[in-house]
């Protein structure tokens, strides 16, 4: 008997398209294995085991399975974004309780490529923090239980790395697609700004993009392309490729593990024929100073309508910090500048590889229950690599490559300039040859 989690969403679909299996049936085992693991990973806010089946008939009705290029593929969707029927919580008990009556653009587009919802997945409040965590549930990486999946696309990223589905929906405002995904062993991209559409609901002042997370280089590809509406085609010919191990952000520092991944990178790309050197970009030393600025004041955006007894302390405190500072991030002035002092960097390198993350995701746990620093501090000292490249609103991926000394993965930053997805694909895809990763995680 063919299993079906586990696969990859490319693989689920030309067997659906052959009539090799049913959409029920692969929607099917995708639900009975939610409902096996997620009592330990806590992916999941929301299952839709009923109406996911009927949405895998309908899909099975359509009879166009040729037009489908996500045909019968379950996807998970982060609970920011709106779901027909489906109430949308961001994670935190001061949202309304009511279904929305209508998809998110991008969610949408999953649909119209034949893709199943099979739930919505846990978020910390407000999507703020990199751990995710909060009064609606915690999110585990698959790899190692007990530390976060990190955030804020935690639960999408836990979900595909348990195989519970093959790819999932997330979006990315300070890293909240690439800190997860660099955590949990996945591939995902953020692409540049405007390549897939926003829709309704917060985009952090222009800062936060929607992408896949996925357990492959050929899923990310697939997804990206359903989701931006265009392909992303493979091949980039030679590449220069600057290799920076240093942290944007003063005070903080990669650990060996990460810098050696990066590394090692390095030099599979330099053997592939890139032209490949150690250079660091002229990261300002008040880039610290304009990521919290934005970093608040985007939530600070976003509780302006909530109840603030309802939030939780550390969100209370994070959008009064960042209040001030509203108007002054609204204007872009300071995302402006900091494009104009990266922009010749990047006129003389096409590629930035960097450690994705630090160090390791933090114990999971209750973080939403502990002080406001304490969790500004311990996001701050792991995940410094991802800000830059929202506040520049650049193409960037994460890419697994490696191995932790836990087991855990290990993963790297590949960073480029406008209209460089397909180029960043390409390099991952070199990347993923020389070292694949296994796809989901022994949590059976």
């Amino acid at each position: 008997m063919t299993t079906w989690a586990g696969r990859t969403a490319a693989e689920i679909s030309a067997a659906v398209r052959e009539k090799r299996v049913t959409p029920r049936e692969v929607v099917a085992e995708h639900l009975a294995r939610i409902e096996r693991l997620d009592g330990r990973v806590g992916a999941f806010r929301a299952v839709r085991a009923r109406a996911a089946l009927a949405e895998a008939d309908e899909v099975a009705a359509r009879g166009d399975f040729r037009e489908l290029p996500l045909a019968g593929v379950p996807v998970a969707v982060k609970d920011n974004l709106p779901v027909r029927g489906e109430s949308t919580r961001v994670g935190s008990a001061a949202t309304p309780d009511r279904p929305a009556d209508r998809d998110h653009v991008t969610v949408a587009r999953l649909r119209a490529a034949g893709a199943v919802v099979v739930g919505l997945t846990n978020v910390p409040e407000l999507c703020v923090f990199g751990t995710t965590d909060g009064v609606l549930g915690v999110s585990r990486n698959p790899w190692d239980t007990s530390r976060s999946a990190g955030g804020s696309s935690g639960g999408s990223a836990a979900a595909v790395a348990a195989g519970m589905v093959p790819i999932a929906l997330g979006n990315d405002g300070m890293g909240s697609l690439r800190i997860p995904a660099a955590n949990c062993g996945l591939v995902t991209v953020k692409p540049g700004r405007g390549v897939v559409p926003t829709g309704d609901g917060s985009t952090w002042f222009g800062m936060a993009e929607h992408g896949p997370l996925a357990t492959t280089v050929e899923d990310a590809r697939l997804m990206l392309s359903v989701l931006a509406g265009t392909e992303f085609a493979p091949g980039a010919g030679t590449l220069r490729v600057a290799v920076s191990l240093r942290s944007p952000l003063l005070g903080t520092t990669v650990s060996r593990p990460f810098a050696a991944a990066a590394r090692d990178a390095a030099g599979v790309l330099m053997r592939a024929g890139h032209q490949v050197r150690r250079a660091d970009p002229p990261y300002p030393a008040s880039l610290a100073t304009t990521s919290l600025i934005h970093w608040t004041a985007g939530t600070a955006a976003d509780a302006r309508a909530l109840d603030p007894g309802r939030l939780t302390r550390r969100t209370r405190v994070h959008a009064r910090v960042g209040r001030p500072f509203v108007r002054t991030v609204a204007s872009g002035e300071g995302r402006e500048k900091l494009r104009q002092r990266l922009e010749p960097f990047f006129a003389e390198h096409d590629v930035l590889l960097t450690p994705a993350l630090a160090r390791r995701s933090p114990e999971a746990g209750p973080w939403h229950e502990r002080g406001w620093l304490r969790n500004l501090l311990v996001n701050t000292a792991y995940s410094p690599l991802t800000p830059p490249w929202n506040l520049t609103g650049w193409p960037a991926m994460a890419v697994p490559f490696g191995t932790l000394p836990s087991g855990a993965p290990c993963s790297v930053q590949l960073v480029g300039r406008p209209g460089s997805e397909a180029r960043l694909l390409a390099l991952a895809g070199q990347l993923e040859a020389r070292k694949p990763w296994r796809r989901t995680a022994p949590v059976d």
